[in-house]
């Protein structure tokens, strides 16, 4: 694509990267086929190419975000299906960050947004708020009908009632700094403890830790990191999402420095995709470029460290069949595939591919509550395939799917447990039963 800058205007490194990323993009139109809003809406400005295009003109122009603009963009999921799909290798995802970065300078945004997007991220990072925040929830959610009908914030609003569980479970995260090895110690990793996931499933970490002690491997609870930023980050708020990330990277580079680590390890995989994109996020950073681009270099989802330990099943889970659900951050953002389809086999269960797989369920951070009629549409669209499959049980990497796809089952009176895939992991070579296939 042929690009107008002027030389001033690419005088920034930003500026610099995203001119890069638009004379790349060949205009072929592949994307289209695999991006989910274009699919549903069938408008050319929902598409990958067609944001390209506003993007382009508005980082060309020089002039503040549009309402137009920002419309289409906002509309974006980040699932990076259509990075999977580009023949060219346009990096979108860095693209429509420096959009969204754009946009949050330039861009005033009607007051019901400011605040949907102020309290998302005023709340969602931080584990003791997000917690507060659902015990709130779940009392109001006898209002959601008359909250629904606010003016400008009804809808969101009434999405995160909607999404909010009946009931929280009991924290099970033991604040030890270090998890020892059981038996001689083959490895020794950082765990990322997040922020929402900790709240909503604290039993994906416990079982993560409990998986990879038995294994022989030491885990260590890095002293305040927390989490990664991806959730202000995709929202445009640069700013916030750097300061949560140096947050992490000072304190596994602490642990890097005094007793090594093989891997940092992530259980939720729209995590994974932000930190192992430290590396890029801090490459003009003469303080941190260095320690970004290593603390990128070790991080792993939980599924490709799995796939290199000698895992032995001890446990029969009977005759289940669970369908995979592959997360946009896993598959697109990750490009990790086959290695927890390959590891849920290789304990004993059947794994059904869910068609449309490439699809987004609608999750995407806070997406499903900043466009919920878009998510819902999305999250009907992926319950409906994974029923084709017949599985029992549903699994995958994330928690924002797991959160989508529950609800998607639960509005339609079925009782279909969606388990992370680590927890299927851990029960059959020797953990406990996952609760949510208790009874």
């Amino acid at each position: 694509m042929q690009t107008n800058f002027r030389p001033e205007q690419l005088t920034t490194p930003e500026m610099q990267e995203s001119e890069k990323i638009l004379r790349t993009c060949v205009h072929c139109g592949f994307c289209t086929a695999t991006c989910p809003t274009y699919l549903l809406l069938g408008d050319e400005l929902d598409s990958p190419r067609g944001r390209i295009y506003l993007i382009k003109e508005m980082l060309e122009s020089g002039k503040p975000a549009s309402e137009e603009v920002t419309k289409h963009v906002d509309r974006c999921l980040s699932c990076l299906s259509c990075m999977t799909t580009c023949p060219s290798g346009v990096h979108y995802m860095h693209l429509v960050d420096h959009a969204r970065a754009h946009i949050e300078e330039t861009y005033r945004r009607p007051w019901h947004d400011r605040l949907v997007r102020t309290l998302l991220a005023a709340v969602l990072p931080y584990p003791a708020r997000f917690r507060a925040a659902l015990i709130a929830a779940r009392l109001a959610k006898p209002l959601r009908g008359t909250v629904a009908r606010l003016p400008g914030v009804g809808a969101r609003l009434s999405a995160m009632l909607e999404l909010a569980p009946a009931a929280l479970p009991a924290g099970e995260r033991e604040y030890r700094t270090v998890h020892p090895a059981e038996g001689p110690r083959r490895g020794r990793v950082a765990l990322l403890s997040g922020c929402a996931q900790p709240v909503l499933d604290p039993g994906i970490n416990a079982a993560a830790i409990r998986l990879l002690n038995r294994h022989g491997v030491e885990v260590v609870l890095a002293e305040g990191e927390g989490c990664c930023g991806a959730l202000v980050h995709h929202m445009g708020r640069e700013a916030a999402g750097h300061a949560f990330a140096r947050r992490n990277i000072d304190a596994w580079t602490r642990e890097i420095e005094e007793g090594g680590l093989d891997a940092i390890i992530i259980t939720a995989s729209g995590c994974g995709t932000t930190i192992k994109d430290y590396g890029f996020m801090f490459r003009n950073d003469p303080a941190y470029a260095d320690k970004a681009r290593r603390v990128s270099g070790l991080a792993k989802d939980i599924t490709e460290y799995l796939a290199a330990l000698p895992l032995a099943p001890q446990t029969d889970v009977g005759n289940l069949t669970v369908a995979y659900h592959s997360a946009c951050s896993m598959q697109h953002g990750q490009q990790i595939r086959e290695e927890p389809k390959k590891l849920l086999r290789k304990a004993g269960f059947a794994v059904k591919d869910v068609p449309e797989g490439h699809i987004c369920c609608g999750s995407a951070g806070t997406y499903n509550i900043l466009q919920p009629q878009i998510a819902g549409q999305l999250r009907e669209r992926k319950v409906d395939n994974i029923e084709k499959t017949g599985a029992t049980i549903v699994a995958t990497g994330n928690i924002g799917c797991m959160t989508q796809i529950g609800k998607g089952f639960a509005d339609r009176g079925r009782p279909v447990p969606v388990v992370h895939t680590v927890e299927l992991i851990d029960w059959a070579t020797g953990g406990p039963r996952p609760r949510a296939l208790a009874g």
